[in-house]
């Protein structure tokens, strides 16, 4: 287990957490602390007693506390480009840099630029990425974000519509994946107009009187799709004529902010935790009040609300100021009722027991809640954390689809499976069969340093330093043969420092073409948010984690994971390979396995926790090592997902039809007809063949058989 500071949770809340005795997390808070501290939804089951408490509300009161004392926010200088905002835009509408998405395949988000222009002839290009549906164009700062749904808004839809004020009429043609298509506008004609690489499609929108003089800023509305941006920083694809100048480039005197106003003064508590009874709500706000403790000054108000307790005291709290607040239905609806209880500032959304609180039927009030709170405030959006003692009860799991976004499943009382999304294949190390590792020093490979008091001629020592160094060559072979350098891998090592030195070795070897960042227990939090968000704005090429570091990673559309090292415990092949495959995106497992025990360091009795321990002695000899059996944690993996990974060679060449012939990693799974069996029929026709006529020639056996011989009376 890892300590709760290798969760991420902070050295004030870890003082608190040991005076209480809590010394090490429960199994649901190792699961689920990461993930909310990452940003994410998070469904969660568990016993009573697991430590359910702590999973959520750890993770809540650190983000409380930081948002609150600006911890994670910096100052920084206006930008001086034209580019999307970060945060005029709805919740799932991801910006990064000049790239935008929505992987929501059932809702439109939108978002618009940060700056507007006035006046002059603009010009922009957006070259669209993805499949799915998109809408592009201008709106001003009145319209929704969903573009072409109100007057202020005019916008032009892959179908080969345009639309403004929710109407939607024929105009130039359909566009999709592929296209880069010309938005043009004229303020001072007062037109809108497109075209589709390079063919113009005339006037589309003549701007109403009424709008005059009013600031028009890029806007677009997706689902399900992803578009990039050139606002003239770089040459177009086809240059505009007609005297349009990139919108880049507007004259500053035609220049407006941002349409987000800065400054509103939001009040009200951050987090609101719902629970179904009086008991519950005290104890959790016990718990909150142990945890926060130790935090620095001003540290944090909260207070519960319940019956049988004076109002008037409990309305003198929230006048105060509270930053979370624990109640119980019937009193949290009498405070929102009355005024009393703002949600206007809400980041956080809990609810604890969500069966318990659906069987006193109180999904009315957390709808009216939810519908009331802010989605996205300062570019962060709302998160919901749903607890129940099974998330397999159907309520549940319709609210749930009602009110989270791409929620992550902590359940420890259901049965883990290996999501069809994601293409499982193991490549065996074999340093007895492939004595490279002899012969090839070009790599320059550093290990571990486990074996640097051993005598490497016996045998059993000099074949575990093989296993390291093979590794690290087969590492380089899998993503040269794939090609992952030109997309991006997550890379799983078993210990913080084969993490440290995969990320030397690959910096040594090309920093530019191997570009990579590191997670885990040992790098500073501050140094591993900054690391994680490198990796999602797409700035490296490789994340290298260890098991603790990596939950709460949510990067959408990764299509590679490496599995460096096999997991200590079978549960984390779970969590790992689950980074790929996302969002119904296809993605490749890729799991290393060593034929032969390896000795790897294990600090269990080290006081340090291994920092400056050079004890390369057995443990049961005082050491800090043991033999990791690989090849038995291998049979244990595929006895707990009830499947045998598909094996591939050192070369890399992973089999066309192994999954169904419809790979593209990365790319969104391919569904229905078409020719999506198309190569597996064909690899089995074969088989089909002969299995008809095995059974042709049984039934015609039974047949003879049946009518030669007499019927005994």
């Amino acid at each position: 287990m890892a300590a709760f500071e290798e969760l991420g949770i902070m050295a004030e809340i870890c003082a608190g957490l040991e005076e209480m005795d809590w010394l090490l997390p429960t199994d649901v808070q190792q699961e689920a602390v990461p993930l909310i501290l990452g940003g994410g939804d998070v469904l969660m089951a568990a016993e009573t007693g697991s430590g359910k408490t702590g999973a959520f509300s750890l993770p809540v009161i650190q983000a409380v506390w930081e948002t609150k004392n600006g911890v994670s926010t910096t100052k920084k200088e206006a930008s001086k480009e034209f580019k999307m905002s970060e945060t005029d835009r709805d919740a799932a509408f991801t910006v990064s840099g000049l790239a935008v998405r929505n992987a929501d395949q059932y809702r439109w988000q939108g978002g618009r630029s940060d700056k507007g222009v006035v006046g002059g002839k603009h010009y922009y290009e957006a070259t669209i990425t993805d499949n799915g549906l998109c809408r592009i164009g201008f709106a001003t700062a009145d319209a929704y974000q969903e573009l072409g749904k109100d007057e202020y808004g005019f916008g032009f839809g892959g179908t080969g519509k345009k639309s403004n004020s929710s109407r939607f009429d024929s105009y130039g043609t359909a566009f999709g994946k592929g296209d880069v298509m010309g938005c043009f506008i004229d303020l001072t004609e007062k037109t809108i107009s497109y075209s589709k690489n390079g063919r113009y499609f005339d006037v589309a929108f003549d701007i109403p009187g009424k709008l005059s003089g009013e600031a028009f800023y890029v806007a677009c509305t997706l689902k399900n799709s992803s578009l990039t941006f050139n606002f003239g920083e770089t040459p177009f694809k086809h240059a505009p004529g007609f005297d349009y100048q990139p919108i880049s480039k507007a004259d500053p005197s035609q220049l407006v902010a941002g349409a987000v106003k800065e400054g509103k003064k939001r009040s009200g508590p951050m987090a609101v935790i719902l629970e179904p009874s009086r008991e519950l709500a005290e104890q959790t706000h016990t718990q909150i009040c142990m945890f926060k403790k130790y935090l620095p000054a001003p540290g944090l108000k909260s207070a519960v609300f319940i019956g049988g307790v004076s109002v008037k005291e409990q309305i003198s709290q929230l006048n105060h100021g509270l930053d979370i607040v624990t109640g119980t239905p019937g009193r949290i609806q009498d405070l929102i009722d009355t005024g009393n209880l703002k949600l206007e500032n809400i980041r956080f959304f809990i609810l604890d027991e969500a069966d318990g609180l659906l069987q006193q039927d109180h999904k009315a009030l957390i709808l009216k809640m939810y519908d009331t709170f802010d989605k996205l405030i300062d570019g962060k959006r709302l998160q919901m954390i749903v607890c129940s003692a099974t998330l397999h009860n159907f309520d549940v799991k319709k609210l749930a689809q009602e009110i989270m976004h791409f929620p992550n499943w902590v359940d420890l009382k259901g049965q883990d499976v290996v999501p069809e999304t994601v293409h499982h294949v193991k490549c065996y190390v074999n340093p007895e069969l492939d004595r490279s590792w002899q012969t090839d020093k070009g790599l320059k490979v550093k290990t571990d340093g486990v074996h640097q008091q051993d005598d490497l001629s016996q045998k059993d020592l000099g074949l575990s330093e093989a296993t390291k160094i093979l590794k690290a060559k087969y590492f380089i072979a899998a993503v040269e043969k794939l090609k992952m350098h030109n997309e991006q891998c997550i890379v799983f090592c078993r210990t913080k420092l084969d993490c440290d030195n995969l990320e030397r070795f690959l910096n040594k070897l090309d920093s530019i073409k191997y570009s990579c960042t590191c997670l885990h227990g040992d790098r500073r939090p501050n140094e591993r948010k900054a690391n994680l968000q490198t990796f999602k704005d797409g700035k490296c090429k490789f994340l290298i984690c260890t098991d603790v570091a990596a939950r709460g990673i949510d990067v959408k559309g990764i299509p590679f994971v490496i599995n460096y090292t096999l997991p200590d415990e079978t549960l984390n092949f779970i969590h790992r390979t689950g980074r790929v495959g996302r969002a119904d995106r296809m993605g490749l497992a890729i799991s290393f396995s060593s034929t032969v025990k390896e000795k790897v360091w294990y600090h269990s009795n080290c006081n340090n926790r291994g920092k400056g321990c050079f004890n390369t002695n057995l443990i049961d000899r005082g050491g800090c090592c043991i033999w990791y059996d690989e090849p038995k944690a291998l049979r244990d993996l595929e006895e707990y997902i009830d499947d045998s990974l598909p094996i591939i060679e050192k070369t890399f060449e992973i089999p066309i039809n192994e999954f169904d012939g419809k790979v593209t990693y990365g790319a969104r799974r391919k569904t229905g007809g078409g020719n999506m069996y198309q190569g597996h029929a064909a690899e089995i026709s074969q088989s089909v063949k002969e299995l008809y006529e095995l059974e042709k020639r049984s039934q015609n056996s039974f047949i003879a058989l049946r009518f030669s011989t007499p019927v005994r009376s």
